[in-house]
């Protein structure tokens, strides 16, 4: 997939214009305004810089800017544009050809630890640290394939991986479960975060903290916030530690990042119940995450789960808890760390807006997303999952084979709202994990911000990079 070349940071400061883009300097060389992500050919331009007044002057013009200082405009377009500029090709789906990616990735997986089973042993590699650091490589191996094959379940949820609803769930419970994954549980309610993507008050999967989460989180007073220090590199660094290690099983067990409003659950039964209480979680039929319809499939959901967790400890009995955790539970972790970091990478960036109900639709939700590159791996271990989640998230049920050439169709119709940030390939998609750590800790509107523009929010952050938090009034 092209995009076009990321644009060099300005030498020099201009005067504000209607045709030029204003920023704020930022204190370091990390959060450089150069490092922003391309888009289509008119997309996020960086060729003039301002200061925060002209920032500010500009947005009493009834301007909005993302946090790297971009004009942003409200998308245009409808759903139909979209779907209308795809190849009818790109829509056929073939199950043939997804059982053959499943059984390659089942064979990538059985090779690998056949190969390691056999020849990695104190008899072939007397040293302990090699063979140590052998079968390190052996549990990220397994760990992407085991994503790759991850991914290829998600295809299942979506029904992209075959024209049959009944081969897609048959596939994609069996690939779940075999993953520690409540497959139906998960798909009934990632469905949900398709239809209501960006919305911040019923995205099921992805909401930021507000300004106001943000700050009682770190027990600072809201209008105090834009006069913090510099937070340090290390809390952020422990931060995304523990997000890698434990975001996807808090997310299944406490719906964390997903929304609390959960005493609108049409049914009734999120009155009362709010994330991390216990009552709302992807295991329990009575979760308000479901409607009553559909709990029979969180049962077998849990069937699964149960079936995988019965077959583990049959094996941590017969071959010692020690290998099992070499052979599967160590690869399981790489598996849910790559999970959170895609996942947070396709809907955390400086550039992504984000909306209140009032503003939010469907067309407008799918485009606050980002297209990222992994190079080799992410386009064939891991089935293009990365590269093609802006078009995923308008048509989830084009299958991944056909993806980069529906991308490819759509970023006309999309024009500066087709985000994408390829710099540096794979290096590049793990530098954007610290990148959006740092950039990206809460959404707010833009300050002044009036009317509709006033239900888009952007990401800012305290530590002094791309545009600056609102300025608040001093509080009693």
């Amino acid at each position: 997939m092209s995009t076009s070349a990321l644009p060099k940071r300005a030498a020099v400061k201009r005067n504000v214009t209607l045709d030029s883009v204003p920023s704020t300097s930022p204190n370091s060389d990390a959060g450089s305004l150069g490092t922003s992500p391309a888009g289509s050919a008119s997309s996020t331009s960086l060729s003039s810089l301002g200061s925060v007044d002209d920032v500010q002057q500009a947005t009493k013009q009834k301007k909005i800017f993302d946090t790297y200082g971009n004009e942003f405009k409200l998308p245009d377009y409808s759903i139909n544009d979209i779907r209308n500029a795809i190849p009818k090709h790109c829509f056929e789906r073939s199950g043939l050809r997804g059982l053959g990616y499943v059984a390659r990735d089942i064979a990538s997986l059985a090779t690998t630890f056949y190969l390691f089973h056999t020849f990695v042993t104190p008899e072939n590699v007397p040293s302990y640290p090699v063979r140590a650091a052998l079968w390190f490589g052996y549990t990220v191996i397994q760990g992407l394939f085991g994503t790759g094959l991850w991914v290829l379940a998600h295809e299942c949820g979506h029904q992209s991986f075959s024209p049959s609803k009944t081969l897609n769930d048959t596939v994609g419970w069996i690939c779940h479960s075999a993953l520690l994954v409540p497959y139906f549980s998960w798909k009934i309610s990632h469905g949900k975060h398709h239809k209501a993507t960006g919305n911040m008050e019923r995205d099921m999967v992805f909401v930021p903290r507000t300004r106001e989460e943000h700050a009682t989180r770190i027990g600072a007073a809201l209008h105090e916030m834009h006069e913090l220090l510099e937070e340090t590199p290390i809390y952020t660094a422990g931060h995304m530690i523990g997000q890698q290690l434990f975001g996807w099983p808090m997310y299944l067990i406490a719906n964390v990042t997903g929304h609390n409003k959960h005493a609108k659950q049409t049914e009734g039964k999120g009155i009362g119940k709010k994330n991390g209480d216990g009552s709302v979680n992807h295991f329990m039929p009575s979760s308000p995450l479901y409607e009553r319809k559909d709990e029979y499939l969180i049962l077998l959901s849990d069937l699964g789960l149960l079936i995988t967790g019965s077959v583990l400890f049959v094996l941590g009995q017969k071959f010692g808890w020690g290998n099992l955790f070499v052979w599967y539970f160590a690869p399981y972790l790489w598996v849910n760390h790559w999970l959170v970091a895609i996942t947070f990478l396709q809907h955390t960036d400086p550039s992504l807006p984000h909306y209140t109900g009032e503003t939010w639709n469907f067309t407008r939700g799918a485009a606050a997303t980002i297209d990222r590159e992994f190079g080799f791996i992410g386009r064939h271990l891991l089935h293009g999952i990365i590269e093609t989640h802006v078009l995923h998230h308008y048509i989830s049920t084009i299958p991944f084979y056909h993806a980069d050439e529906a991308t490819e169709a759509i970023k006309p119709v999309m024009g500066q709202h087709y985000r994408a940030d390829v710099e540096g390939g794979s290096i590049g998609f793990l530098k954007s994990m610290w990148k959006s750590a740092r950039w990206c800790q809460w959404v707010e509107p833009n300050e002044g911000a009036t009317g509709e523009q006033a239900n888009v929010l952007f990401f800012r952050n305290r530590n002094g990079l791309g545009l600056p938090p609102a300025k608040l009034s001093a509080k009693a």
